[in-house]
């Protein structure tokens, strides 16, 4: 079963420009990571971007600095695992069930 070329360079050119779409949505879009029960959050864009770190000050023990680093580890982890799946999601969206010969 072959495809009309013409509607496939069609098909190639929809998909660019969705993809498209869908970048510029990432850079705009945010999801958040927190640990600790909220004493550090982190917000990041859909590219991966940090975009705010808040520490609560009761998080702040100068005597422990490893666990704030450790809560700001996690938050930042957490945040960009959220961001890395909503990229997967949007750009998938996109992508869904074309099947484009040597690409797919």
């Amino acid at each position: 079963m072959s495809m009309n070329p013409q509607k496939m360079m069609q098909q190639v050119q929809q998909m660019q420009l969705q993809m498209q779409r869908a970048q510029e949505e990432l850079e705009t879009a945010t999801v958040e990571g927190s640990a600790g029960g909220g004493a550090v959050k982190v917000v990041v864009t859909g590219k991966q971007v940090v975009q705010t770190l808040t520490i609560d000050p009761s998080a702040v023990d100068p005597d422990d600095v490893e666990m704030l680093q450790d809560l700001v580890m996690a938050a930042v982890n957490e945040a960009l695992k959220a961001s890395q799946d909503l990229a997967a999601q949007r750009m998938g969206a996109v992508t869904a069930g074309v099947r484009i010969p040597g690409l797919l």
